[in-house]
């Protein structure tokens, strides 16, 4: 059972990281300064295998409206995926993603909304960002140079994930015997020293708690991690740039109740001091973080 001395001598064994704070930017006509304030990420799913139905949208229109409702609702940031990170999933090529994509991006963005789209492919990243996305989620390491330039040229953010892989649907096992914070940090910052040599200037690091490892499938092993590197993020902040955290679902305690997991995750990342909250439930994440906001 997690308990207030946990907590206690997790901050004194990092006392240091604590106070560290973090790189602020100007995006979209917004401006994202986690030493002040949290914000969060919504998300439309285009893709039929994605579990979490409430934010499934099949046809373009649907997707828009979602966006539309979600930016109401008081997401910062609307991400779009025409892929879906589970194991099972079938893969979708460029050509399919960017004409599942594009419509929705093009509109959103025309309507003013702040648009990142989730992807590993360099094409379907470029056509996004020339459509007037201004965040790439990248859920993979190969040929991230390359797409490093393609944010920089469009004065674009990235979020940089985790991935123990090429991509997200090619992740390898998870050395859970390691400090997780050790290990993020040391990927992180050879990722962060590559695209700042590409030339971008808006980040945000992600630790990836929303992909399926195989060694994870044990729901209690995979609960302790997320629950310790939620805890843990604040020890990245001394690198300098914002964390991104995808709340996850812990169906196997949750079970009928499962739209309660992500606000409940939402509040132990809040306490490791995340800056960008990427959630299914905006408007329940949202109370949440308002309501901490109140101590």
């Amino acid at each position: 059972m997690l308990q207030l001395e946990h907590l206690a001598e997790l901050a004194a064994r990092n006392a240091d990281a604590l106070s560290a704070k973090v790189a602020a930017f100007d995006l979209g006509g917004r401006r994202f300064d986690g030493n002040l304030r949290p914000e969060v990420m919504g998300v439309v799913n285009l893709s039929a295998d994605s579990w979490y139905r409430e934010s499934v949208c099949l046809t373009a229109e649907s997707a828009v409206r979602r966006g539309r409702v979600l930016v109401a609702q008081g997401a910062s940031i609307i991400d779009i995926g025409a892929e879906s990170t589970l194991a099972h999933a079938g893969r979708v090529d460029e050509a399919a993603q960017n004409s599942m994509l594009l419509p929705v991006v093009r509109e959103l963005a025309r309507e003013g909304a702040i648009v990142s789209v989730e992807t590993y492919h360099p094409a379907v990243t470029r056509a996004c960002l020339e459509a007037g996305a201004r965040v790439l989620n990248l859920t993979g390491t190969d040929r991230s140079p390359e797409m490093y330039r393609m944010v920089a040229d469009h004065g674009a953010a990235v979020i940089i994930c985790h991935v123990q892989g090429a991509n997200v649907r090619e992740v390898a096992d998870l050395d859970l015997g390691a400090d997780p914070a050790t290990m993020l940090r040391d990927h992180f910052a050879r990722q962060i020293e590559l695209a700042t040599s590409q030339g971008v200037t808006r980040i945000w690091i992600d630790p990836g708690l929303g992909f399926y490892y195989r060694n994870l499938q044990d729901s209690g092993a995979r609960i302790r991690h997320q629950m310790r590197v939620f805890l843990d993020t604040f020890r990245l902040r001394t690198l300098g740039w914002p964390t991104c955290h995808a709340l996850p679902h812990a169906f196997e305690c949750f079970g009928e109740e499962v739209r309660s997991a992500e606000p409940f995750f939402a509040v132990l990342a809040a306490l490791g001091k995340t800056d960008l909250f990427r959630t299914h439930e905006v408007p329940r994440t949202r109370a949440v973080l308002d309501t901490l906001a109140v101590w």
